[in-house]
């Protein structure tokens, strides 16, 4: 949409060789009404205007300025939000310009304050998308927000009803207008990470007679003791579970789905007495002896780690003030760095910073990337403080397993609805995908990842429930992706909320998911994909 031109006045902000005003100019001012002359009037006229006054306050008068409640910037590599929330709701008209790229928001109804200034100081450095943000008092009751854009943008301006404790939020999403493949920035991630290829190499020996690490019996990754480098003692033999039944393993499909339908299926290579193996210290099992699992696989296999909430939405928050989304954003870091410590794993977070990420955003990220498995972690809460425990959860076909399974799904469900969503811009596809091709293949390799990481979070914590539990979860709805949702603990139990918070424990957490999963395709080798990753 172009700039309506706009003489250059008083007020007027000067941005290359463009005009965008942040104050109107001359506002025209009205003098107070002249009193109503009585004398030589006539009684006709006097009554009617003595009527006249008595409907006065009936007449509506201007509407007050809304109240700007608090301002929130979300920069993120996705996208940056900028959120303003207050008190009643708004009306908005936004424009973009170019050479240089431009957000240009009038806002109707509020007027400059301290809180609006505010969010000027706001802007990170690092910001991806905004170098700069300015607003000012346009003409009367009318704010304007120009941002200068470090790219060119795809923004999306809508408004959000109260729901939780927000109450009205105007949202400004800033998307790039060329979204990079997401499998090549998984790729450059890892060409990128030189520690990362070392640690994959270690163990291995083109020649095939193995590599010995000089002058050690074992390499501790810097800054992260909690695990040996793969290949270098500790623990039982390499080749633990080489014997493990070959094909899909218990009778499993493997990946399912549409995407994966048409690929060969590959017998997995038994394992050697060189395959590289992780060896996880006994200390993060609390003393007990760590079985390393050897998952038998010939290509590349990743891992969508989910962070839930985000941003606008921090999840559960416990007594202390722990909020859910900061802890399980760093227990998924730690689970990723373990994954791609591993001879052919890698994983991808769909969140790596506190921004707000849709649900089906979530799954689309993962089917994006081809991803072989996807783990969403989270944090559980209950309106009770003595619940506790580890759950994990699967998707359900028909109804969910329990009710505080159904109360947990609508609960994790609803993160749109407080995270903020623009309902008009989904795709109806992948909806209609997301809610309808979900397979019975796809549950039932959910459900034996999930048994297997139960297990292993068994060593660790209480269990809440003692086998996996199945509900509509919309983030678990990937038709050919293996899904489930862990709910690490308690964040309501002042107990396990003070755990959640210790990083030796989240270390702990993240050692045994990725036990359970290695343990998952040891029995269950993915299929070979059609072309590689």
């Amino acid at each position: 949409m172009a700039e309506t031109p706009i003489s250059r006045r008083r007020g007027a902000l000067s941005i290359a060789d463009d005009t965008v005003p942040l104050s109107g100019g001359d506002v025209p001012c009205y003098d107070d009404a002249q009193a109503i002359p009585t004398r030589g009037m006539s009684r006709r006229r006097l009554v009617a205007g003595l009527a006249a006054t008595l409907f006065v306050p009936l007449i509506p008068t201007a509407a007050r300025a809304a109240t700007l409640l608090a301002v929130r910037l979300w920069p993120a590599p996705d996208y940056t939000r900028v959120t303003l929330e207050l008190d009643t709701e708004l009306k908005t008209e936004h424009f973009v310009l170019a050479n240089p790229h431009r957000l240009v928001v009038d806002i109707e109804g509020v007027g400059m304050n301290a809180t609006l200034r505010e969010l000027v100081s706001k802007v990170r450095p690092d910001d991806p998308f905004i170098s700069a943000l300015r607003a000012g008092q346009n003409r009367p009751n009318v704010v304007r927000l120009v941002m200068d854009l470090k790219q060119e943008t795809a923004p999306q301006v809508f408004t959000l009803k109260p729901v939780g404790d927000y109450h009205h939020r105007l949202v400004l999403d800033l998307y790039p207008k060329i979204e990079r493949d997401p499998l090549l920035a998984l790729a450059d991630k890892e060409t990128d990470d030189p520690m990362a290829r070392i640690l994959k190499n270690i163990g291995k020996d083109p020649d095939g007679d193995g590599m010995k690490v000089p002058g050690s019996d074992g390499v501790r990754v810097p800054g992260d003791d909690g695990i040996q480098a793969p290949g270098t003692g500790g623990g039982a033999s390499g080749n633990a579970m080489a014997n493990a039944p070959g094909g899909m393993g218990d009778g499993g499909s493997g990946r399912s789905g549409s995407a994966m339908a048409n690929g060969p299926v590959v017998n997995p290579p038994q394992a050697a007495d060189n395959m590289p193996t992780a060896t996880l210290p006994s200390r993060s099992q609390g003393g007990r002896n760590t079985r390393p699992y050897s998952p038998n696989v010939s290509r590349m296999i990743t891992v969508a780690l989910d962070p839930g909430h985000g941003g606008e939405d921090p999840g559960a928050v416990g007594a202390g003030g722990t909020r859910e989304k900061d802890v399980v954003l760093k227990i998924a870091r730690m689970l990723k760095a373990r994954i791609d410590q591993q001879p052919n794993m890698r994983a991808m977070l769909t969140r790596d910073g506190d921004f707000f990420v849709p649900l089906h955003v979530r799954v689309e990220k993962a089917r994006r990337v081809q991803a072989d498995l996807f783990v969403s972690v989270h944090a559980d809460a209950w309106i009770k403080p003595d619940a506790r425990g580890s759950s994990v959860f699967a998707l359900s076909e028909g109804g969910a397993s329990s009710s505080a399974a159904r109360w947990l799904a609508n609960k994790e469900n609803s993160a749109d609805l407080i995270g903020g969503i623009n309902i008009g811009t989904q795709d109806k596809q992948i909806a209609r995908v997301l809610l309808d091709l979900s397979t019975t293949a796809q549950i039932n390799d959910s459900l034996k990842l999930g048994s297997a990481v139960l297990d292993e979070l068994s060593n660790i914590n209480k269990l809440h429930k003692a086998k996996v539990e199945q509900a509509g979860f919309a983030v678990l709805k990937a038709p050919d992706i293996p899904s489930i949702l862990i709910e690490t603990a308690f964040i309501s139990n002042p107990e396990e909320e003070k755990r959640l918070k210790d990083g030796d424990y989240q270390d702990t957490m993240a050692t045994a998911i990725m036990q359970g999963i290695q343990r998952y395709f040891a029995k269950n080798p993915p299929l070979a994909k059609n072309k590689l990753t």
